[in-house]
C-alpha cells in the first residue's frame, strides 16, 4: 500500500499496555475525564491540571476510548490532545510525532477496517456510461464513463461511499482514501479497456498539497498509456469550501496539466450559480432531483433550461444524471442537454479487471519518493 498519510491505528498501542498522555483543554473537562478514569479504577497520574497519564491495559482499549467518548462533549474531544507510550515515561519525538486529538484517534479506531480495505487493496471501481443526448433513445453512443469508487469490509459487503468517506473524514484519512479512490478509477478504467474519456470524483477539501495529487495521479495515468485530455476530474464535495481560492488553485493547478473539470450536483447544495460563475467548469452535471421527473414539473424545467443556457452560453458542456425513464430523457433532449447519465443507459459495472503487478510497482515506484514528503498525520 503506497498511500501518502495512511498512518495505521495500531501504531498508537503497544502489546502489553499503552501509556496515554492527555491534554485537555479546560480545567472542567480535566475534572470530567478524571471522573471517568477514577470510576473505572484506570490507574492514572495528574501532571498538571490540564495534563493526565493513563495506563491502559491491551484488552481495555476499546472500552477506555468508549468511555472517554461518552464522559466528554464532542467539542471536548476534538479539543483534548493525547499521544501514547509503551513505556511510563514522558513522551519521546516519535511520540509527540503522533500527537492527535481524541475525537481522531477514536474515529481512527472505528475506521480500523477502512484502514485494513486500503492496505489490503480491498476496493474497486465499477463504471456509468455517459451518453450523447441526440442518439440517446434510438442508438445510444457512449462519450465516456463515471468512475464509482467501491470499498469492502472485513465481511467483503460492499460500504455505501458516503458511509465511508464520512468516516474518512471523521479520522483524518479523507486524503489517503481519495487519492486511492483517485487512482483506482484510473487502474480499473485501463484494464477494462474502456474507450473514451474517464470522470473522476475528487473532494477539494482532501487535497492540500496539489502538486502531490496530481503528480501520484498521474503517474498511474501516463504508466497506464492514457493521458490527461482522457480525464475529467469531478468536484463533488457536499458542502460549500471554506476556501474558494484553495478550490480553485486546485483546478488551476490540473486545468495547466491539461485535465478537464466538471461541477458536480449543480442545482442543489452549495453548487449555486455564483460558485458555477468563479469555477467555469468544462461540465456542469445537473442534479438527478431536479431530473427526476422534469418532464411533468414546470418549477423543474424552468430550472434546467435556465442552467442548460447559462451553461451553453459560457462554452460549458451539460451533463443530466440519474435518468430513469424514457420520458425524462425525451424532455432533456428537446431541450439542449449536451450528454445523459442514468439507469436508463446503464447501470453501474464492475468489469473485475486488474492491471498487471508490473504496471502496479511502475506507479508504486514512480510516487514513493514523494510520500515521505506528503505524509502529514
Amino acid at each position: 500500500m503506497y498511500c501518502a498519510d495512511c498512518e495505521s491505528v495500531d501504531d498508537y498501542f503497544f502489546d502489553d499496555a499503552t501509556f496515554f498522555w492527555i491534554f485537555v483543554p479546560t480545567t472542567e473537562t480535566f475534572a470530567k475525564l478524571a471522573r471517568y478514569v477514577g470510576s473505572q479504577n484506570y490507574t492514572a497520574k495528574q501532571i498538571s491540571t490540564h495534563c493526565i497519564a493513563v495506563e491502559i491495559k491491551a484488552g481495555s482499549i476499546s472500552a477506555f476510548l468508549t468511555g472517554v467518548n461518552g464522559a466528554l462533549e464532542q467539542a471536548e474531544l476534538a479539543g483534548t490532545k493525547l499521544t501514547t507510550m509503551a513505556e511510563d515515561a514522558l513522551p519521546d519525538i516519535s511520540a509527540m510525532s503522533r500527537m492527535t486529538t481524541f475525537s481522531v484517534l477514536i474515529n481512527r479506531f472505528k475506521a480500523k477496517w477502512l484502514i485494513n480495505s486500503i492496505e489490503h487493496e480491498n476496493y474497486e471501481t465499477w463504471f456509468q456510461p455517459i451518453v450523447y443526448a441526440q442518439s440517446a433513445l434510438e442508438d445510444p453512443k457512449i462519450y465516456s464513463y463515471e468512475g464509482l469508487f467501491r470499498m469492502r469490509d472485513e465481511t467483503n459487503s460492499i460500504v455505501p461511499p458516503q458511509l465511508a468517506f464520512l468516516l474518512a473524514e471523521q479520522a483524518d484519512l479523507l486524503f489517503s482514501l481519495d487519492l486511492v479512490a483517485r487512482r483506482a478509477a484510473v487502474e480499473y478504467f485501463a484494464a477494462a479497456k474502456l474507450k473514451g474519456k474517464l470522470f473522476i470524483n475528487f473532494n477539494p477539501s482532501s487535497i492540500y498539497d496539489p502538486s502531490y495529487c496530481l503528480r501520484s495521479t498521474a503517474a498511474a495515468i501516463y504508466e497506464l498509456g492514457l493521458t490527461p485530455a482522457d480525464i475529467v476530474f469531478e468536484v463533488t464535495e457536499t458542502h460549500q469550501s471554506s476556501d474558494l481560492n484553495h478550490l480553485k488553485g486546485i483546478l488551476a493547478f490540473y486545468r495547466n496539466a491539461g485535465f478537464q473539470v466538471a461541477m458536480d450536483d449543480i442545482g442543489s447544495g452549495w453548487s449555486g450559480l455564483n460558485l458555477l460563475q468563479k469555477i467555469r467548469p468544462d461540465y456542469v452535471k445537473i442534479d438527478m432531483e431536479l431530473v427526476r421527473d422534469v418532464h411533468q414539473d414546470v418549477f423543474k424545467q424552468n430550472i434546467v433550461s435556465s442552467l442548460v443556457n447559462i451553461a451553453k452560453t459560457s462554452g460549458i458542456t451539460t451533463v443530466a444524471e440519474g435518468i430513469e425513464t424514457e420520458d425524462e430523457a425525451r424532455w432533456l433532449i428537446d431541450n439542449k442537454i449536451d450528454l445523459l447519465q442514468g439507469y436508463l443507459f446503464g447501470r453501474p459495472k464492475f468489469y473485475n479487471q486488474k492491471v498487471s503487478q508490473e504496471k502496479r510497482e511502475n506507479i508504486k515506484s514512480s510516487v514513493s519518493p514523494l510520500k515521505n514528503a506528503a505524509k502529514r498525520f
